[in-house]
């Protein structure tokens, strides 16, 4: 599996996922939501270097220009609700991408154990697309991989792309052991080093539905 992280790289990226995880800054949930749409944004720039193009003829007002545009269908999953700001990032490039949603939540039980819960899923037939599924935070790796392997339902995509602002060590090592080697690319903003007890990034950001849309 392959593994990108923008944030090992000097760019713009970088002053956006500062501000997500400044405190001060966050309280300003409209500007929380673009930074996470702005993300989106440079995510999806770059998966599209991966992406299958073809030569075709443009007609333009006083000529023919021949243009590299690409081939492929994608279809953009996102985790609901956290994930909408990052999905439509990724929309506003991908924008003849088509849509799929999941809702999943984490059920607390003993000792701060729990499970993922899935109750929701709506997606387009998968069958030979580009799959990118967004989920800001990439805690313990469970909540990702149960959707991949839902939406696996819905038909075999021809490459998966998971896209994460912040993922901590433990999250990407087991998507690494969980995950087919070949046909999917992990791609995180940063990767944090430790989770608490409850299984939050730290440092991360806090709760990434909360700071975008309020608390529950």
């Amino acid at each position: 599996m392959k593994i990108h992280c923008l944030g090992v790289e000097n760019s713009v990226f970088n002053s956006f996922l500062g501000e997500m995880r400044d405190m001060q800054i966050q309280k300003d949930s409209l500007r929380f939501r673009r930074n996470m749409e702005r993300s989106g944004e440079i995510f999806a720039y770059e998966i599209s270097k991966t992406l299958e193009y073809e030569s075709r003829e443009v007609q333009t007002p006083l000529g023919i220009a021949t243009c590299l545009l690409p081939v492929d269908q994608i279809v953009i999953a996102s985790i609901l609700r956290a994930g909408i700001p990052l999905h439509n990032g990724l929309l506003s490039f991908f924008d003849h991408a088509q849509n799929a949603f999941i809702a999943a939540y984490r059920k607390y039980g003993r000792d701060n154990k729990f499970t993922i819960q899935m109750e929701y899923l709506a997606a387009p037939n998968l069958d030979d697309k580009i799959l990118i599924i967004t989920d800001p935070m990439l805690a313990t790796g469970s909540s990702a991989l149960l959707t991949y392997q839902n939406l696996l339902q819905k038909g075999t995509p021809k490459h998966c792309h998971f896209v994460s602002v912040i993922a901590s060590k433990e999250g990407v090592a087991f998507l690494s052991r969980q995950l087919p080697q070949k046909g999917v690319t992990l791609w995180l903003g940063a990767v944090d080093e430790e989770l608490t007890i409850k299984s939050f990034i730290i440092p991360g950001l806090g709760d990434a539905g909360d700071l975008a849309y309020g608390e529950k």
